[in-house]
């Protein structure tokens, strides 16, 4: 299905840094609790994510990720997640981060 740029547009992928992390025991497959700080126009906001192939809480603070921010709220479990951190499968299907080659300014929209 094809769309036009301006479907894309609507879709605000930002970029934050990873504020804090824990684990996330109660989730039914293995995840981790991630807050990003997406500057100050967005702020802070949390997910569930299914990283934990090549993620630690202690490896993945103060790394810049992706994210889309304006989607609704979601309750995942216990925990209500406010944007969707994004990354691609490696070859057994494990989550690989989109991150910015360079630091960058959080807060900045892919475009």
């Amino acid at each position: 299905m094809e769309i036009n740029f301006d479907d894309f547009m609507k879709v605000d992928i930002r970029v934050g840094t990873v504020v804090r992390a824990e684990p996330y025991p109660e989730a039914r497959k293995p995840a981790l609790k991630v807050w990003v700080d997406f500057g100050p126009e967005i702020g802070e906001r949390k997910t569930s994510a299914q990283i934990t192939a090549y993620y630690t809480p202690e490896s993945i603070i103060g790394q810049q990720v992706a994210g889309v921010v304006n989607f609704p709220a979601k309750q995942i479990g216990k925990f209500m997640s406010e944007v969707l951190i994004l990354g691609f499968p490696d070859t057994e299907g494990e989550v690989v981060l989109i991150q910015p080659t360079n630091a960058v300014p959080n807060g900045g929209k892919l475009f």
